[in-house]
């Protein structure tokens, strides 16, 4: 049984866990130096009482919703009351856990304290190769360059990119036009743009839905449509008669990858399909597909993030590209095994996105960050991150709703704690801690609370000396209801009520009726009162595995357990559950969840997606309910936060970029397009009064910072200016520190420092990747723009040998990577490094302390594939004529930044003389 308990426990002595993670974190920070990065300048000014609420702000509660035999018009009820606690369990009451040699565990102090996220300016900056619609251009331009065997660029190939038109000017911050948005939305209420809904919350207001349906399908069957090639992972989304869906592509083939396939909603008909490669991820094929697309009725265009980063915007009609950001070689996210992709989400003018990211400069170390895109050009507007070196990736998908008069984008983190920042700005508004590990689930909104469930050990908070104290408890799992109009570190003043050792981690909850419905890990469906955590009724086991969320619709719950049974539950009046239809999936099981959409139900499984309907019945609908009004912008006209864009660029020595500034209130809310700003930059650059940037042309390798002055506030962006090739690194050009001995690699570089120093080896200062960095010894860094293509990059490497180890080192080159592996005694050439598609290898020992030069060379061919080979020998001896391996990709990676790979887990790993130069 589980065990609710109140927000103020006494504590417990913190497990043996926390002094492993307490451990690992010192570890990773003492290993190097911290990455070299400007002095913060912050103006937003948010509530500095945690305790206290915003004034000025109404609440709205949510509507009642309706049964199967009923559609209420304009009728509410209240969803959240007075909140009631649950009486804590003493630390007698609990079961105290020791560290191994039975003294005291470890208390942690949270090492961030809670403040307005950075100006924009002094945020990480991606890659942005001339604009993300050129990127898309450029790359498929790479493969009609090589067709037709010419040397300048061409446009861009017609099954990737829609007919070019001049970047647009970011839309602007009042504009309101989606499901998510503050005010009046272009979308149909009855279709389905994010995979929680149109309220994300799993819920439906259509009516006249069946009480059953039988995958096998047949005569008389309600399953109108079934696609047994468009099995995925991921869960559908619907928008004017189509339905778009991630799923893998020529699975079990050289030229496996991922794809967007739209297909026609009503007849299951394909429409179109978008296809893209999985590269440079260790994401295995069993997890492609696991983000879900978004759709936007206002440019009508979807969004899709792809497990290894590709992140494009796709035009709804024609499935063309419209725009293309690599997440990994432009901002260093995480792509990793788990495959723990996160969910893209519009609001108003802007596309927002996150991961756990390893950038560059003050950006360095590992944190999960977020970044606010310009939904029309894929311009980065804001960019913002949580506490730094989390201890998880992130799985949680975010929710967007108004909270107490001002819009909130709610989300699960990978460093435990649910995180609220404002989706205009990327500023924080609160932040609750929740779990020692990154945080898997879904949040819901309803009124002024969120609710969310986990799986993971957990943690209790305490305020000690002004400070929030988060110690690891000796449970796991747990759902909680935190007050949603505080703000700053509510981890204490937040909480409502918690129940611990229900696990939670992955199906998200559904708030119907007044009752809170949580399907744990294991399939057990409760049923809580969402004002206490009380547990009402007994749980219905479902199965034994759980892993999709449930949909809600015409007063029925909908469910596919991840071992492959089906059930439609139908609620009582008291709001207990009863099973109407159960049954198990003749193939496959589920982890994408059922959704509802013009009245028909769609259900994704691994192996087959469904459509299920009445058909020549019609269906209801009873209306989206009145959603909760923002306050207007002029109860608070004060500017308090500037933002500047593009808050991240990438540029060539010699090109420009028009910078512009807007200035929004301590809400978030837009205020007004700054028109007197004082400018200016620090680094190889020029700027002029009205914001035109121009490069410095002999610039080379250098970030450059902009500051813009207005109203009494300042902002910040940064940008990176990288050449064009040929580039030279020798690493003797860096300092030294006498104290540590150490250096630091250059600046511009994407997932280099932190994970790498520079120090004396041999006679000479070269690049060492450490093996000190617990989450960070196998990793991959990048050096410049997304746009290269037919290049060679080479390198003089040596290994360390430890307990009889040695390490993996590789070099990158456009989507391709040239790797000796040290344990195995093979080199080989890949671009999907789990899956391995392509991959060759041939036998090659690597000798420990040894000098070796490595090269690899990609080439676009003439007949459409890209070739990539490579070659080691010692460093002094004679070039081989021969390429020691080489493969042919069939579907090729046309473009991409050179970079490094290393796995230093089993010794340290040596890089000098670095060279990328154009193929002759």
């Amino acid at each position: 049984m589980f065990r609710p308990y109140a927000h103020r426990l006494h504590p417990t002595v913190a497990s043996a866990t926390l002094v492993f993670i307490l451990s690992l974190t010192l570890l990773a920070i003492g290993c190097t130096p911290p990455p070299t990065g400007r002095p913060s300048t912050n103006n937003t000014t948010l509530n500095p009482n945690p305790n206290t609420t915003v004034p000025g702000t109404n609440t709205t509660s949510p509507a009642k919703l309706p049964g199967p035999d009923e559609v209420p018009a304009d009728e509410s009820k209240m969803a959240v009351e007075e909140s009631k606690v649950v009486p804590a369990k003493t630390s007698e009451q609990l079961t105290p856990v020791v560290t191994p040699d039975e003294k005291p565990g470890v208390t942690l102090t949270d090492s961030v304290e809670t403040k307005p996220a950075k100006p924009t300016g002094e945020l990480t900056d991606p890659a942005v190769t001339d604009t993300p619609k050129d990127a898309a251009m450029k790359e498929e331009a790479a493969k009609e360059e090589v067709k037709a065997d010419a040397k300048e660029e061409k446009p861009a190939a017609e099954e990737m990119t829609k007919k070019e038109a001049p970047v647009a000017e970011v839309a602007s911050a009042k504009k309101t036009t989606t499901a998510a948005s503050a005010g009046e939305s272009k979308a149909d209420p009855q279709d389905w743009l994010y995979w929680r809904g149109p309220e994300f919350n799993g819920i439906s207001r259509a009516t006249g839905l069946p009480d059953s349906w039988n995958p096998e399908g047949g005569e008389g069957s309600n399953v109108l449509w079934k696609r047994d090639d468009l099995g995925s992972r991921s869960t559908p989304v619907v928008m004017d008669g189509k339905l778009f869906i991630l799923a893998a592509a020529e699975q079990g083939t050289p030229r496996e990858g991922e794809r967007v396939v739209c297909v026609d909603a009503k007849t299951g008909d394909t429409l179109w399909e978008n296809r893209f490669n999985v590269y440079l991820s260790d994401v295995p094929v069993e997890r492609v597909g696991w983000s879900a697309v978004t759709a936007d009725p206002e440019t009508d265009t979807v969004y899709a993030l792809g497990v290894a980063g590709h992140f494009q915007c796709i035009d709804a009609d024609t499935g063309k590209t419209v725009w293309l950001r690599k997440m990994h070689e432009e901002f260093g996210m995480l792509t990793t095994y788990g495959g723990r992709t996160n969910f893209p989400i519009v609001y108003e003018d802007l596309v927002i996105i996150s991961g756990i990211v390893i950038g560059w400069g003050d950006m360095a170390k590992p944190a999960h960050r977020f970044l606010g895109m310009n939904k029309e050009t894929g311009e980065v507007v804001w960019f913002t991150e949580t506490t730094p070196l989390p201890y998880d990736t992130t799985y949680s998908a975010p929710s967007i709703k108004i909270v107490n008069g001002i819009p909130q984008y709610v989300i699960g983190a990978g460093d435990g704690k649910i995180w609220s920042i404002q989706p205009r700005t990327g500023q924080h508004i609160w932040n609750f801690a929740f779990a020692a590990r990154g945080l898997y689930g879904t949040p819901i909104i309803e009124g002024d609370t969120v609710f969310m469930a986990q799986g993971e050990e957990n943690v209790k908070s305490k305020e000690v000396d002004g400070k929030i104290v988060i110690d690891v408890d000796n449970t796991m799992g747990a759902v909680v209801s935190v007050d949603a109009t505080k703000t700053g570190d509510i981890s204490v003043s937040g909480q409502n009520w918690k129940v611990v050792e229900l696990n939670g981690n992955r199906s998200a909850p559904l708030y119907v009726n007044d009752k809170l419905y949580v399907i744990d890990d294991r399939a057990k469906l409760f049923v809580l009162d969402p004002k206490t955590g009380e547990e009402l009724f007994k749980k219905t086991q479902l199965g034994t595995k759980m892993f999709a969320s449930p949909l809600y619709a015409d007063g029925k719950i909908y469910t596919i357990t991840e071992n492959g049974r089906y059930y439609v539950l139908g609620i009582q009046e008291d709001g207990n559950v009863d099973i109407l239809t159960k049954g198990r999936l003749p193939d496959g099981d589920a982890t994408g969840s059922p959704i509802c959409a013009q009245g028909l139900l769609y259900f994704p499984t691994s192996t087959c997606l469904y459509c299920v309907g009445t058909a020549g019945k019609e269906t209801g609908f009873s209306g989206l309910p009145e959603q909760p009004k923002e306050v207007p912008v002029s109860e608070d006209p004060k500017p308090a936060h500037v933002q500047v864009i593009p808050a991240e660029a990438l540029i060539y020595p010699g090109k420009g970029i028009d910078y512009r500034v807007k200035l929004f209130n301590s809400r978030g809310q837009f205020v007004k397009d700054a028109d007197q700003v004082e400018y200016s930059v620090e680094g190889p650059a020029k700027i002029d009064a009205s914001g035109k940037l121009t490069a410095n042309e002999d610039a080379g390798h250098a970030p450059a910072y902009v500051t813009a002055k207005t109203d009494g506030l300042t902002g910040n962006a940064r940008l990176r200016i990288v050449p064009p090739l040929p580039w030279s690194f020798d690493f003797e050009g860096i300092a030294i520190n006498e104290m540590t001995g150490k250096g630091e690699p250059p600046i511009t570089w994407v997932g280099a420092r932190y994970r790498h120093v520079v120090r004396e080896e041999d006679g000479s200062k070269v690049m060492v990747k450490i093996t000190t960095i617990p989450k960070g010894t196998r990793s991959q860094s990048w050096m410049g723009h997304t746009d290269l293509h037919d290049y060679t990059i080479e390198a003089d490497v040596k290994a360390q040998e430890l307990e009889g180890q040695l390490p993996d080192i590789g070099l990158i080159a456009q989507g391709y990577e040239f790797i000796l592996m040290g344990n195995e005694s093979k080199a080989r050439a890949l671009t999907w490094i789990t899956q391995q598609r392509i991959a060759k290898d041939v036998d090659f020992k690597l000798e420990p302390d040894v000098w070796y030069h490595m090269k690899l060379k990609v080439a676009n061919q003439d007949d459409g594939t890209a070739k990539a080979q490579g070659k080691v020998w010692k460093k002094g001896e004679a070039e081989p004529e021969a390429w020691m391996v080489e493969v042919v990709d069939d579907v090729p990676n046309t473009t991409g930044s050179p970079g490094l790979f290393g796995n230093a887990k089993t010794g340290e790993i040596f890089l000098d003389n670095i060279k990328v130069t154009p193929n002759s």
